[in-house]
């Protein structure tokens, strides 16, 4: 590894992107002009590798650092192969996660740049998301020539930042000619806007779906579009620019195309369309990642961004840490360093439980296990045993101490199951059964609940979805990601539970149903101790 940031147009070079189409933000990152791919659209597309994770734990799994990892080890046995992930948000930036640009050596830079303010992207999506709510409350101050009721709008105004205290807001509050209402702010990665951005399959379709943004209904309910506002080109123009994806690299200089950051417990989690069709035409071998575990991010990739961007994954990558499995098996947090065999075969029903449903659909996976210095000798071997009996390929990844060399082996066993392995990629359900053949299927195959209940309110939402016309349309679960229920508590693979739908959210722009489980929040709160506090003693 050289250590030494390498000019944008360089990384550029390495992977396949003729300069004439770099938009340079300073030396070390740039846009990439998607009309790049007007000139690619002749070529034929790489393969698709998909990682992921198990239920992540305070133990850590490693999932972006992995994914990093095995580009860099791609480059070290002379594979090309281009790393295609989410931008950071700036919520688990200052709240608990810190950073998304790996750790150790295998680490994307200006990780400072990527993590904060980067190209503007992160801006561009909140401002369009806060312009439309101004114009809404604007539209029924000056008149409300669409009768909007003001206690049916749907649009929520955003922050990308961790802050519990704009969950319940009151607007409006000492305006003479409107009455105060309650409202509530998402996180911009968790809004309707970021899963447009990432899910649109062209300039165009991007302006269609903002148009088709179902915002508020009438005081006949009759729903309102965003199309009646007559704002969609003013959105357009704040856009423009984000719908360029960002080029950056490793720190063994390998290119990185960074695009889109919606969560996966409260969005799809997935990087955008734009950059993942971008990779697969640059390049012979896509990597990419989605958010927190398999139940989650995974599902979401296959039955959504697979669904509307018609992708095909070849191969796909579960990454688990010994000292996450004991954690599952019932060992604290404190002890997870020390050996404890039992506790390891406890936790590997999780990780066989996600195998299980990467299988249903159809794509061979295989596991990588993110390594400690605590991980001993027998926990080794029996993890080994474990994954011999049960079929499955196993590499260890050590890239955080040693950089692309920790990943050869990984990046070979990626590249065998490639070789000699077929994917029979389909999805987990038909997009034509109902709302709630497709909600159930998910947490009874996916989750194992044994049941799925319904609140009143959140029966009565479906069946308004239905006579819009949206039930036709893929599922978006919004759930803990620190378990298979929807109670955060509950570790390992339960079983013998129920999933409780308290409410569900139509993002017709996107085109998903967006059912809310147990206690889910769209807007995080801060830790006790903020990343943001221990920052205080990093050098400025």
């Amino acid at each position: 590894m050289s250590g030494v940031c390498k000019n944008i147009f360089d990384v550029a070079k390495k992977g396949n992107i003729s300069s004439e189409y770099v938009i340079p933000y300073g030396n070390d990152k740039a846009k990439i002009d998607l009309s790049i791919m007007d000139t690619l659209q002749s070529k034929k597309d790489g393969k698709l590798v998909l990682v992921t994770a198990i239920t992540p734990s305070k133990a850590g799994e490693g999932k972006t650092t992995t994914s990093i990892a095995l580009a860099d080890g791609m480059a070290k046995i002379k594979q090309d192969a281009m790393l295609c992930l989410r931008e950071p948000s700036l919520g688990p930036v200052f709240g608990i996660k810190g950073g998304a640009t790996g750790g150790g050596l295998a680490s994307l830079t200006p990780a400072e740049d990527i993590n904060l303010h980067f190209t503007g992207d992160m801006h561009a999506l909140t401002s369009s998301i806060n312009l439309i709510s101004a114009v809404i409350d604007n539209h029924i101050f000056q008149g409300n020539e669409l009768n909007i009721d003001p206690s049916r709008i749907l649009w929520k105004r955003a922050l990308d930042m961790n802050d519990r205290a704009l969950r319940s807001v009151t607007v409006l509050q000492d305006e003479k000619k409107a009455n105060p209402r309650h409202d509530e702010f998402v996180i911009t990665v968790a809004s309707e806007m970021m899963a447009i951005l990432c899910l649109a399959t062209s300039k165009q379709d991007f302006l269609n779906r903002v148009n088709n943004i179902l915002v508020a209904y009438d005081y006949n309910n009759n729903p309102v579009y965003l199309k009646s506002l007559k704002i969609s080109h003013a959105i357009y123009k704040l856009m423009k620019n984000a719908f360029d994806p960002n080029l950056v690299q490793t720190l063994e200089g390998n290119p990185c195309i960074v695009h889109g950051g919606p969560f996966a417990n409260i969005a799809h989690g997935c990087n955008s369309l734009f950059a993942t069709r971008l990779g697969l035409k640059l390049s012979p071998i896509v990597i990419t990642e989605a958010g927190f575990a398999a139940d989650l991010g995974a599902e979401k990739f296959l039955d959504i961004k697979c669904r509307v961007g018609n992708l095909h994954p070849d191969c796909v990558v579960m990454v688990a840490t010994i000292r996450a499995l004991k954690m599952h098996g019932g060992v604290a947090f404190e002890n997870v360093n020390e050996e404890n065999v039992d506790a390891l075969l406890k936790g590997l029903p999780n990780l066989k439980q996600h195998m299980e449903n990467i299988d249903k659909y159809g794509v061979p996976c295989v596991i990588c296990i993110n390594h400690f210095e605590s991980d001993s000798e027998k926990e080794t071997e029996t993890l080994n045993n474990w994954c011999k009996a049960n079929g499955y390929d196993v590499a260890y990844c050590d890239a955080f101490s040693k950089g692309g060399d920790g990943a050869i082996d990984l990046a070979k066993l990626v590249c065998k199951t490639l070789e000699e392995k077929e994917s029979h990629f389909h999805y987990l359900y038909d997009e034509k059964a109902s709302i709630y053949d497709k909600i159930e299927k998910i947490c009874k195959e996916i989750y194992r609940a044994d049941d799925v209940e319904y609140t009143d309110i959140a029966k009565a939402q479906i069946a308004d979805f239905i006579k819009l016309g949206f039930d036709k349309t893929p599922i978006c679960i919004a759930k803990t990601p620190q378990s298979f229920t929807d109670n955060p508590k509950i570790l390992g693979a339960p079983r013998g539970f129920k999933i409780t739908i308290r409410e569900v959210r139509l993002s017709a722009g996107a085109n998903f149903i967006v059912p809310l489980t147990g206690s889910i929040m769209t807007m995080p709160g801060l830790p006790k101790v903020p990343a943001a506090v221990k920052m205080e003693d990093l050098p400025l």
